[in-house]
């Protein structure tokens, strides 16, 4: 399991997140069967997320969630997490792979290439804020702080390093976040720079572990740990571990997308259905017995699209406005629509 620190440094100017996080991208790439440079993208992602959790969302029913969209190879990647630690996320290639870079580190930027950083900040009321900035080098590490200037107005140090061994097993992985108060001292800030500065890199700090690697990042700057026993974290650090949200019953839910036609084929040819996860790559497999309990749903008798259908927590799930996407009137059955 990964762990989260928090604090201030600067006499309070400095809002400081540091992540060790080489369990959950381990467990990434286990699940994922990630390459090696596939496992460092989607493990910085993965902590970045972590990250900007810490410093954007408020209460545990928030989730941020970074979508990169690129011209590499990778073909983009997904990562979601929230103030809990908890986080997920996937590639679209996972064996994806490029040359080393000449100085002989992984070569992220160019696995994702080109593209956008987008960021979904989730709301407990259901709504969902989104920014979209231009990807500066692809290694997610100078996007994110580029995005917190850009969107969020927060002049911010990001940090993100993976470092991989043998046949691409996560040794070491974390990063951490500084984020500048407005009116910051130029003392504070000249320190902060200089100990930047003089960095080849996060990855070798947090070979020293992670309080090895906030004393260097913050020499000169008394950097103090935010006191989290009061928040119900016991060992004053927020577990982080790699949780996706998906069950049994909502894999079967995902199935009532199919007409009753596909779902009576899957059973005839397949003697059942599969279903994988593509956030952790759980499967879930069917039989023909469970398959045929999905009856309940109303479909466009025109285009078959879903009007109304039975979701896994007892509610249902019914098409928004009057008109289905064909153009026909949506006309729910009335012992149906009493329930919607």
């Amino acid at each position: 399991m990964g762990r989260i620190l928090r604090g201030l440094a600067g006499d309070g100017q400095l809002r400081v997140v540091g992540a060790d996080t080489a369990d959950v991208v381990e467990e990434a790439r286990r699940r994922h069967g990630l390459s090696l440079t596939a496992t460092a993208a989607l493990g910085r992602a993965m902590t970045g997320a972590l990250l900007l959790a810490q410093l954007l969302l408020k209460t545990p029913k928030e989730r941020v969630t970074l979508r990169i969209e690129g011209t590499g190879p990778l073909g983009g990647l997904v990562a979601e997490a929230d103030v809990a630690g908890n986080v997920r996320g996937y590639v679209r290639n996972p064996r994806a792979e490029v040359p080393l870079r000449e100085d002989g580190k992984l070569n992220v930027g160019e696995l994702i290439g080109a593209g956008v950083l987008r960021v979904d900040r989730s709301l407990p009321n259901g709504e969902v804020y989104t920014s979209t900035v231009p990807l500066v080098s692809g290694e997610i590490a100078e996007d994110l702080a580029h995005y917190l200037w850009q969107s969020e107005q927060i002049p911010s140090a990001v940090l993100l390093g993976v470092r991989v061994k043998g046949e691409g097993e996560v040794e070491v992985a974390g990063g951490v976040a500084i984020q500048v108060m407005p009116d910051t001292p130029e003392e504070v800030l000249s320190r902060l720079e200089a100990n930047l500065a003089g960095l080849s890199g996060i990855t070798p700090l947090l070979r020293e572990g992670l309080e090895a690697a906030l004393e260097r990042l913050l020499a000169g700057l008394g950097f103090e740990r935010t006191d989290l026993k009061a928040l119900g974290y016991p060992l004053n650090e927020i577990p982080a571990r790699f949780r996706c949200r998906c069950n049994r019953e909502k894999a079967l839910e995902a199935l009532v997308f199919f007409t009753p036609e596909e779902r009576e084929d899957m059973i005839v040819k397949d003697g059942g259905a599969e279903v994988v996860c593509h956030w952790c790559g759980e499967v879930y497999r069917f039989s023909p017995e469970e398959i045929r309990s999905l009856v309940a749903e109303v479909r466009c008798p025109d285009c078959g699209t879903l009007w109304l259908y039975p979701k896994a927590d007892g509610t249902l799930f019914r098409i928004e406005g009057d008109t289905c996407r064909c153009g026909r009137k949506v006309e729910i059955p009335s012992e149906k629509r009493a329930q919607a």
